[in-house]
């Protein structure tokens, strides 16, 4: 089993920054596709930014451009850095994996608690 622990969620002005961090356990780091989704009140949760073990990234078009995904298979860590952001950035953030075994997803989905980004205006 993948666990996943999120940190650095809080409250930040409109046109603000903030990075999320993932710290992974139970499985080896660079075998897991990452990725952040988030959730906002009845929202479905959807993905923000994803990453493989080699470093290639996709994003939502909601935040291309102005977030950045990023990960340290040495630290076991993915991290999220989010600039310039806007009240509909608020949510609920999760950190995501899967287990991959060559170009093949071969695991269940993992997440974490969730953490709280809450923009005000």
């Amino acid at each position: 089993q993948v666990q996943l622990v999120e940190s650095g969620g809080g409250l930040v002005q409109a046109g603000g920054s903030l990075r999320l961090s993932c710290k992974a356990s139970g499985s080896t780091f660079s075998s897991l596709f990452m990725g952040w989704y988030r959730q906002a009140p009845g929202r479905t949760r959807d993905m923000v930014a994803t990453i493989n073990g080699g470093g290639r990234t996709d994003y939502a078009n909601s935040v291309k451009g102005r977030f950045t995904i990023s990960r340290d298979n040495a630290q076991n860590a993915v991290y999220l850095q989010m600039n310039s952001l806007t009240p509909e950035d608020t949510a609920v953030y999760y950190c995501h994996s899967r287990r991959t075994f060559a170009t093949a997803v071969v695991g269940p989905d993992y997440w974490g608690q969730g953490t709280q980004v809450t923009v005000s205006s």
